[in-house]
């Protein structure tokens, strides 16, 4: 009986993508310019890792689900989140969305319970009532054609997040964040467009206008938050929930400075996300009429008409089927970046610390190798029965991991709660000539909107 050891398998070197580029940005360059196409032809050449290079910066590009969940959950502490986005900084502070270490895991801790499922149930009044303004005004433009609807999302998306986490506010105040959110979000996306422009510290007249708009977003918040503190009369809106967690070891709760940078932090993260699903998914139905009519009975045979309730949503499982496929499709956080702290190995490939890694969401939502017609409307995907088959890290439009969006409850209610009212009343019809053309930035938008006929339905 031999005592030889096997030999263990040695650890290699990541496979580069072969494509050349730009003498300075390498094939890099290739994936600025259009990041979804190219990943896409890029992908299915190799076996789930690839790195792209350049003089500036190496990125590994990871698409295999084991090697997303080694990076977002085995070995999450070793990769931090990955940020050359100024603007987010000033706008954010250390909100979760951009804190990192102890001091992120103990804002995490305290801001949880507040989106705890039993907590949002206190929400859906103000969901539906902001939904019910926003039929209202769509009703006034039934029958008209051209109308983008990825604003009034937007719009409908903003005004619940404001209601959820305000149940009163200043007079004016939802107005001016509404109008500053949207402003920092397009100073957001246009810096990343252009990664070269000089940091916010450095006075440009487009620097200055930046640094405007978050100190009037302040000059909103700051005082509310000052003036709940002195109150005495009893809330059930997000910022008392935030204001009311403690840590469970010292009692510590959050600075008014944490507050702020919290609060401007769901406001951001809290609207557009859901808006953009909802849009592309309108989309999906109108080039889907066969789904779209078993998702229109369902609602009609479920509410009955009537406002839904907590109980209605639960009677729905073709409707979450439905937003489950629409957020595979069309995941509005199409990609995450991370960077290992440390060396470490993936797959038996050896990872120097200090790298950049990508995880396109988009692109693994649609590898044909986890999914049968990626491409395809199948809402069915989602039953019980299927669901349970897909690796989790398949199917991931919220994140996974410690860092999965804490909102993400919110959101879906949200969004179901919006569908199933919109279509109680209209029909969305993509107005003729109109093809949405992707857009991914920060998020994946539409790059000249999304141009819908509103129709009512009888």
């Amino acid at each position: 009986m031999s005592n030889t050891a096997t030999a263990p398998t040695p650890v290699r070197s990541i496979p580069p993508h072969p494509k050349k580029g730009h003498w300075l940005f390498g094939n890099v360059y290739h994936l600025l310019k259009d990041p979804i196409t190219y990943l896409r032809e890029s992908s299915p050449q190799f076996k789930g890792i690839f790195t792209l290079t350049s003089r500036l910066i190496n990125i590994v590009v990871i698409t295999e689900p084991e090697y997303v969940k080694y990076v977002m959950l085995d070995n999450n502490k070793n990769y931090k989140k990955w940020f050359k986005n100024d603007v987010l900084e000033l706008i954010l502070g250390k909100g979760l969305l951009t804190s990192e270490g102890d001091f992120w895991r103990k804002q995490r801790r305290l801001a949880q319970p507040a989106f705890h499922k039993e907590r949002l149930v206190k929400m859906v009044d103000t969901m539906t009532s902001c939904t019910e303004q926003q039929i209202i005004k769509l009703g006034q433009l039934s029958n008209k054609k051209h109308v983008d609807i990825s604003t009034e999302m937007m719009e409908l998306t903003l005004n619940i997040v404001a209601g959820a986490m305000f149940t009163t506010h200043v007079e004016g105040a939802i107005e001016v964040v509404s109008r500053e959110i949207e402003r920092t979000s397009e100073m957001a996306t246009a810096r990343f467009n252009n990664p070269f422009r000089l940091p916010v510290k450095y006075p440009t007249p487009v620097n200055l206008r930046e640094r405007k708009a978050v100190k009037n977003l302040d000059d909103v918040l700051n005082p509310i938050i000052r003036e709940r503190r002195k109150s005495t009369e009893e809330h059930h809106d997000l910022l008392a929930m935030l204001m009311e967690a403690k840590d469970e070891d010292t009692g510590e709760q959050m600075s008014d400075q944490q507050l702020r940078d919290e609060t401007m932090t769901i406001f951001l993260a809290g609207h557009e996300t859901t808006a953009l699903a909802l849009s592309w998914l309108w989309y999906l139905l109108d080039n889907n009429p066969v789904q779209a009519q078993k998702l229109y009975d369902e609602i009609d045979q479920v509410t009955q008409g009537r406002t839904p309730t907590l109980e209605h949503l639960q009677q729905m499982p073709y409707t979450r089927m439905v937003m489950d496929e629409a957020l595979r499709l069309y995941p509005p956080a199409w990609m995450i970046m991370r960077e290992n702290l440390e060396d470490d190995e993936i797959g038996g490939y050896r990872i120097p610390k200090g790298y950049t890694f990508m995880i396109p969401v988009y692109e693994i939502h649609h590898d044909v190798r986890l999914w049968d017609e990626p491409d395809a409307f199948k809402p069915e995907r989602f039953s019980k029965e299927n669901a349970k088959n897909h690796h989790r890290f398949a199917y991931f439009p919220f994140g996974g991991g410690p860092r999965q969006c804490i909102g993400n409850n919110f959101a879906l209610m949200e969004m179901q709660i919006i569908i199933v009212m919109m279509l109680q009343k209209f029909r969305f019809k993509v107005s003729a000539g109109f093809k949405p053309e992707k857009y991914p930035m920060v998020t994946l938008r539409m790059k000249h909107g999304m141009m819908v006929d509103v129709e009512k339905r009888n």
